[in-house]
Parts: structure tokens; C-alpha cells; sequence
């Protein structure tokens, strides 16, 4: 992992999630957000946190990377930064820590304050991903005379 870290440009990515905190509309809280990441391809998409008065519905800067990523036409992130106000680092929630699952997998290259780099299966061990669905799917369940599927 030592060789991948080294190849990233970590200084590029956390000056792109200051920039896209910059952008963050966080009038209620007042705690702006910026993310950015390393795309497999060679691009680097943000995001910022966007507010809304009804909070439930506000949206993180990881949410808004995510459909920057998808949007821009897909692949798989392969290092993350994420930064708060004063330029610090921060870690994603546990909704955020799932999209990032989702879209980077367990080698996604986390930038965080308190461990230095480390892959994402450190940061959300034991995770849920696509693969534990077909586990539990109807379809996975043999039908019987006892147990009718509807």
C-alpha cells in the first residue's frame, strides 16, 4: 500500500476539497464541508455539503462527490480526502462511510487525521456491500408448499 500512497497526489486532493468547501451552502449549521477524490480513470470529482432548513434532507459532501462521480461517467474512487472549515481533515459519517464503500470498495485510500492514509476497510470494517444482497434475497429462499412466495 506504501507505493500507492506515494503515487497519489494527497496535497492535489485536499486542496480540491477546500475548494469545493469553499462552495458548501451550510447556512444553519454553519459548518461547511468539502470532499474530493482520485477517480481509477485519472480524474479527481468534489463535492461540498448542501443544506436544507428541513435537516434530514441535507446533503453531505460525500453525496455530492458521488454524483459528481456518476455523473461524470462512472468508476471506481480510489482515494478519498475530506475537510472541514480550517482546512482539517475529517471523517465521513456512517451514511457517507457506506457510499464510499459503494463506489471505492475495501482498497479506497482514506485521507484521515487520526491514522494517516488507510484503506477503507479500516475505516468501515466489516462492511455491507453489494454481494451480501444476493445472500439474502427471495430468490436465494428454495420455494416449498409450506412457505408460498409472494
Amino acid at each position: 500500500m506504501t507505493d500507492e500512497v506515494a503515487e497519489i497526489d494527497w496535497a492535489l486532493l485536499r486542496e480540491r476539497a477546500v475548494a469545493m468547501m469553499e462552495r458548501a451552502y451550510a447556512p444553519y449549521s454553519g459548518y461547511p464541508v468539502g470532499a474530493a477524490a482520485l477517480v481509477d480513470d485519472g480524474r479527481v470529482v468534489g463535492g461540498c455539503n448542501v443544506e436544507n432548513a428541513a435537516y434530514g434532507v441535507t446533503l453531505c459532501a460525500e453525496c455530492g462527490l458521488v454524483s459528481d462521480l456518476v455523473a461524470g461517467g462512472g468508476g471506481r474512487l480510489v482515494a478519498f480526502s475530506c475537510c472541514n472549515a480550517n482546512g482539517e481533515r475529517l471523517m465521513p459519517c456512517g451514511r457517507c462511510r457506506q457510499l464510499l464503500w459503494e463506489h471505492g470498495g475495501p482498497e479506497l485510500l482514506v485521507d484521515t487525521a487520526w491514522a494517516g492514509i488507510i484503506p477503507m476497510s479500516q475505516v468501515l470494517p466489516g462492511a455491507f456491500g453489494p454481494d451480501d444482497l444476493a445472500v439474502g434475497t427471495r430468490a436465494a429462499i428454495p420455494e416449498t408448499k409450506e412457505s408460498p412466495r409472494g
